[in-house]
């Protein structure tokens, strides 16, 4: 198993709208930086991802499980770029802001603070339990 961190903005869509799509799940769509497309295409079944709002909150919030793995998005008219499939598995006690997360010198590495734009990144499995663990998971 492999694990994620997915972002979103929550006013385009938020954990709340993830737990409402319900076991059917939600397209992860329009994404649209190569990099991020890339790790999209290497998300596999059964893989966990972090949920993070990002811009408003700036935290991790819930983690969602992929359900579908890579297919054309259907939001890309070029039909260059990838989406997958996610379905909603639990929302964090307290959610963990990017303030406490480069606080934590066991988390300096991570994609989230090293590239901050970037909308989906691994997520080593020494990191994925720290953040479990703060988010009192």
């Amino acid at each position: 198993m492999n694990y994620w961190l997915l972002k979103s903005e929550p006013d385009v869509w938020s954990i709340d709208q993830q737990i409402k799509a319900g076991k059917k799940g939600a397209d992860w769509d329009g994404v649209r930086n190569y990099q991020a497309a890339k790790n999209l295409r290497n998300i596999e079944m059964g893989d966990l991802c972090f949920f993070y709002h990002s811009n408003i909150g700036k935290e991790i919030v819930g983690v969602v499980e992929v359900i579908k793995t890579a297919f054309t998005d259907p939001t890309d008219k070029k039909k260059k770029f990838v989406a997958v499939k996610v379905k909603f598995k639990n929302k964090l006690k307290n959610p963990v802001s990017l303030e406490k997360i480069k606080k934590n010198k066991d988390l300096k590495d991570l994609p989230l603070i090293r590239q901050s734009r970037l909308s989906v990144m691994p997520i080593d499995t020494k990191s994925w339990k720290i953040i479990l663990k703060m988010g009192s998971i």
